[in-house]
């Protein structure tokens, strides 16, 4: 038990990191391009973890760096969306609407696995439908663009979950090397799409040289680190219901650092999603009959 509550604990501290991550994110694009940022932050993660795990990459073989490469596109995909989504719309709005692959991801599975959806999914769907409708639609019934690029993070990841979960299924796979090769992949990915489009450049104030390493160092590094070696030691549940704090943190942080503020509509809306969240991820105890 005292494991797996330093697990959920150590978990919860990832999940804090990513939700501060939009801020953090929007701060540094007032210097840096999205793709720039992007590639800075994946890479420094890629070469912090080689170091670390340099025995597992080392030894990668054939089938895991070929999974890396389908794993790194999804979630180069992901992080495509995510760096012009963030300017595009509220951090609040981009934190609650990004978190949506715990909803995506059934979905995704049915559609390819015919894996059929129980009813908590659907009465989470439409729980989530109508908050997102709420946090999102103005006056006109139309959706900010970025709110519509936060969706293609969400289906990106829920894309990524579906790959990584076909990878490590696989004896072949080193999960580790695995998810050290993947950031490697979308850092490569996010500098060639830089340089075709944008002008890179590195951080130019400390503020912002110390958000962009704090994006790469932690919110990536270590945390794919924590995460990958503490889930050994809680259940899914427990990890897929604290994941669904990233909205929370991400609000508070924009509301903490950014001023943030939303419309009542706005806050119900965000409860809403943030109860499909968790409807998704608790197993309901049934009662038993006799």
């Amino acid at each position: 038990m005292a494991k797996q509550r330093k697990a959920d604990l150590l978990l919860v501290m990832v999940t804090a990191f990513w939700g501060g991550s939009y801020y953090l994110t929007d701060l540094c694009l007032t210097e840096m391009d999205p793709m720039c940022l992007n590639a800075f932050r994946f890479l420094s993660a890629f070469l912090l973890l080689s170091v670390i795990f340099f025995k597992n990459v080392r030894k990668i073989n054939r089938i895991t760096l070929k999974y890396s490469l389908w794993v790194g596109l999804a979630l180069a995909g992901c992080y495509i969306f995510y760096g012009y989504a963030v300017t595009r719309t509220s951090l609040s709005n981009a934190g609650f609407i990004c978190a949506l692959p715990v909803v995506f991801t059934p979905i995704l599975d049915f559609l390819i696995r015919r894996t059929k959806p129980k009813r908590k999914l659907i009465f989470s769907l439409l729980l989530c439908t109508v908050g997102l409708a709420l946090m999102t639609l103005n006056e006109q019934f139309r959706p900010r663009s970025g709110d519509i690029l936060s969706l293609g993070v969400a289906l990106c990841y829920s894309i990524d979950l579906l790959l990584t979960e076909e990878a490590v299924r696989q004896p072949e796979v080193d999960p580790l090397a695995l998810g050290v090769c993947q950031l490697g992949v979308v850092g490569v990915i996010t500098l060639a799409i830089s340089f075709a489009i944008e002008t890179p450049s590195l951080p130019q104030t400390p503020t912002t040289w110390g958000a962009a390493l704090f994006l790469g160092i932690f919110c990536s590094g270590i945390a794919f680190v924590i995460q990958s070696v503490q889930q050994q030691y809680t259940t899914a549940s427990h990890v897929g219901l604290i994941f669904t704090l990233e909205p929370v943190f991400s609000a508070i942080v924009a509301f903490l650092l950014a001023g943030e503020v939303l419309l009542p509509r706005g806050y119900l809306g965000a409860a809403l999603m943030l109860l499909s969240l968790v409807l998704m991820e608790v197993d309901w105890p049934r009662k038993k009959t006799e």
